[in-house]
């Protein structure tokens, strides 16, 4: 079958490679905007929930067809119709599940989504009715008690997937995060940040984060040092479809639980700090959630003194990454204040010449270009991601300054 999994824009490189390092060939994986599809099983829909990290749900595949093409609306809405009542929807949805309907339409002549999810919803009924011998227009029973079968459709150049949700809540909620501060980045995104850093576990560079408010971006990285798969610590939807069952999922986790190491190492490699007490310790309750409580540091602190020599004696190590999701302007402030900050992370950390000072990396992410603005520091690379609605950028700076100037 074919596993749908959808990401933000500009996570689907690194959710492909999610896919790679859990073994899957190439061959299986094929990329699109805000979708990766694997060709696999429900034991792979179990593997896939467990371990992409960067994405934000998954689906298999129920059918696929044409509509939208013609001039003639009539003729669109009947080929929509006729293709969603031509899946055997009988081998996705139990008898007398309750089924809901969502979906979207991009670049076709076929639109108005909530006629459609109307009209998806009449077909799947007249579906399930012709299959357990009835006339298509008898009333299908649904009892919520029993379950709920979610089924998304998407029509895209007048191609139609209609697909079942088998994740249930958003994939960024790992179910660790019960506390949050104010605006707490994506699980998810956090991760995608560490992975356009070039972040690299241990080594002799530690990751700082000066705005580190819930502590998300510390706790992602600290759980992909130790190997802890997303979704260890929560439970999916199709565990309760009688045709998956719980078997992928045990054995989904039974890999997750072999594959992690959390024992304490005598250095820590993962600090956080706010100026907020109450951000400090939230960070701190969600690390112990998150299982990383003894290898992480948070602590209250101005990211004004946040400085290389600072930092440099706080981790005793040689290098720093320093990555972090300050404060928007529009967001948590005004903007002239968010520019402020901006200027700040660059003094603290790069040179007049906008090259990263001694022992340093920076990653940034601001709506827009915004810290590139405010700092007249060109990135040495630039990756759009989306916070939310949000379009921002990831300003990379990975380049040391000219050696003539005392900056390596």
């Amino acid at each position: 079958m074919k596993i749908i999994i959808t990401t933000l824009f500009g996570l689907e490189s690194p959710t492909k490679g999610d896919l790679l390092d859990r073994g899957y060939e190439k061959d299986r994986i094929t990329v699109n905007d805000g979708v990766v599809t694997l060709e696999g099983d429900y034991l792979d829909v179990a593997r896939a929930n467990m371990w992409a990290k960067h994405a934000e749900r998954i689906f298999f595949e129920t059918g696929e067809f044409a509509c939208g093409a013609s001039d003639d609306p009539d003729t669109n809405f009947n080929a929509f119709f006729e293709g969603c009542r031509a899946i055997k929807w009988s081998d996705f949805i139990p008898a007398n599940w309750a089924f809901v309907v969502n979906g979207f339409s991009r670049k076709s002549k076929l639109y108005g989504v909530p006629a459609l999810q109307k009209l998806a919803k009449k077909a799947i009924a007249e579906s399930l009715a012709v299959s357990r011998g009835l006339s298509v227009d008898t009333l299908i029973s649904e009892n919520e008690e029993l379950g709920t079968v979610k089924i998304q459709f998407g029509i895209v150049n007048d191609t139609c997937r209609f697909m079942v949700d088998t994740s249930g809540a958003g994939l960024h909620k790992r179910g660790y995060r019960p506390l949050t501060h104010e605006a707490p980045i994506r699980e998810t995104l956090a991760s995608g940040m560490l992975t356009y850093a070039k972040y690299r576990p241990y080594g002799n560079e530690a990751l700082v984060d000066p705005f580190c408010g819930s502590g998300t971006i510390v706790i992602e990285a600290a759980r992909t040092a130790c190997g802890i798969a997303p979704g260890r610590d929560r439970h999916f939807a199709y565990e309760a479809l009688p045709y998956i069952g719980k078997g992928p999922y045990q054995r989904a986790l039974e890999e997750a639980r072999d594959n992690e190491d959390t024992e304490p190492m005598d250095d820590c490699y993962f600090y956080g700090s706010d100026i907020d007490p109450k951000a400090v310790e939230s960070a701190k309750n969600n690390a112990e959630s998150a299982g990383v409580g003894k290898l992480v540091k948070f602590r209250l602190a101005d990211a004004a003194k946040m400085t290389p020599e600072y930092l440099e004696k706080l981790t005793s190590l040689p290098r720093q990454l320093v990555i972090t999701n300050p404060p928007y302007g529009g967001r948590l402030m005004t903007p002239e204040d968010a520019d402020k900050i901006y200027r700040l992370i660059g003094h603290n950390y790069l040179t007049r010449d906008g090259f990263c000072k001694k022992g340093l990396r920076l990653s940034v992410i601001t709506p827009e270009n915004a810290f590139e603005e405010a700092t007249g520091y060109r990135p040495d690379k630039r990756v759009k991601l989306y916070n939310g609605a949000i379009v921002c950028t990831l300003s990379n700076y990975f380049k040391l300054g000219d050696r003539n100037n005392g900056n390596r």
